[in-house]
């Protein structure tokens, strides 16, 4: 009888006005509504289900796996970065130019060597973590690091092509992106890892060891993070007029100076990643740029529900949207957020196989041999296409 579902015949015999009591039944005296009023929200609901139902079977058919082997998987976005100096090269005055925007490196004679400020410094070492090792087989070169949060070279406002390497950015600049430092260290401090996130290859164990059964994970959507942005917002106002169905709060951070800073509600206190595998829905929000809590996610087995599709990282495009984790378009408002997490709520076993996909391709093509692999296959290609003799720069420190 589903096709009936949320429908109330009132048959009544009696002669006179018909109401509807609070607990759905039709009584004698005034008009029933409250079925009306389902029967709007069912056909809302049916549009919403029937787009979601379409968007995951043709994602699922075209989608292809990719190569997993020596980290092709994420071959393609290291030749679109590189593309831009294929035709000329990697000049030594693009590189002087480029010096304002990030950290100077140089490889010469297989020694690594950096400019004595770094402004960043355990941002800088997790990113001599993975060069080092690489030093006897690369080239001399000239690197531009750029450790900070935010890209540097916009397609259209920079006159000339310049190689800045960074490591999240949009479609809109030319920045070569490089594997994060926090895959090392040097990640977001908070409370809970006062020296920053990193060592992605410990998560990996501990997430993975953490993540519980999909049948004994409670059936809600789940954030934690601090309000970096308003786009968290719609979520965070769910939660708060729905509990049962959102577990969505602010945590401090650095600038918080009152309740205002947390839309006006005390902080709630801050989850260890681990802790997030207790829930079925995980949302994942861009910080300042892209957020490195993101590929975390996925080793709960749980569902990640990832918000705007703007900001990337070198491993992000080989993730499809459906097959992996579930896009949520960025302003999404609180009715919209509500009906999506409600169709997944109510077709479990769909919800599932996507967790299930998306933890398969972060476990199988993010390890930390991929991470290196990546590195390496940078510079090398990198190293290519310098044109120039590569002249030791004195006033640069080993390390």
């Amino acid at each position: 009888m589903e096709l009936f579902k949320g429908f109330v015949l009132c048959l009544v015999i009696s002669v006179g006005p018909i109401y509807s009591s609070d607990d759905g039944m039709c009584v004698a005296r005034e008009q029933c509504t409250a079925p009306e009023a389902k029967q709007t929200n069912n056909k809302l609901y049916s549009a919403d289900f029937n787009k979601y139902f379409s968007a995951i079977e043709a994602s699922v058919a075209a989608y292809v796996p990719c190569n997993s082997t020596n980290c092709n998987c994420h071959a393609d976005v290291l030749k679109a970065d590189l593309k831009p100096f294929k035709a000329q090269g990697i000049t030594l005055e693009a590189i002087n130019r480029a010096k304002q925007y990030g950290t100077h490196y140089q490889v010469v004679d297989h020694r690594l060597y950096r400019q004595r400020d770094c402004m960043f410094p355990a941002r800088c070492s997790g990113v001599e973590h993975f060069v080092k090792p690489l030093l006897s087989h690369l080239p001399n070169m000239d690197l531009i690091v750029n450790c900070r949060d935010w890209p540097q070279i916009h397609r259209h406002w920079s006159k000339e092509k310049m190689p800045v390497l960074s490591f999240s950015k949009t479609v809109d600049y030319l920045d070569i992106m490089y594997p994060a430092w926090a895959f090392w260290e040097g990640g977001p401090a908070i409370a809970l890892y006062p020296t920053g996130l990193g060592r992605w290859d410990l998560h990996r164990k501990s997430i993975t060891k953490a993540s519980t059964d999909w049948g004994t994970k409670e059936s809600k959507a789940f954030f934690r993070g601090s309000r970096t942005s308003d786009e968290r917002d719609a979520l965070v106002l769910l939660s708060r007029a729905q509990p049962s169905l959102v577990d969505a709060q602010y945590t401090k951070n650095q600038a918080w100076k009152s309740p205002q800073d947390t839309l006006n509600a005390e902080p709630a206190r801050e989850v260890t990643l681990e802790e997030h595998c207790r829930y079925r829905f995980l949302f994942n929000f861009r910080g300042v740029a892209a957020s490195f809590r993101f590929k975390h996610l996925f080793l709960c087995r749980s569902l990640v529900f990832h918000v705007g599709d703007e900001w990337l990282e070198f491993f992000y495009p080989s993730l499809k949207p459906w097959v992996h984790y579930v896009p949520v378009p960025v302003r999404s408002s609180p009715e919209e957020l509500e009906a999506l997490i409600r169709f997944f709520q109510e077709h479990d076993e769909m919800a599932r196989e996507i967790a299930e996909r998306g933890y398969e391709h972060i476990w199988n093509n993010l390890r930390m041999a991929d991470v290196e692999c990546y590195w390496r296959k940078l510079l090398k290609r990198y190293g290519k296409l310098v044109r120039y003799t590569v002249e030791r720069d004195a006033s640069l420190i080993e390390v």
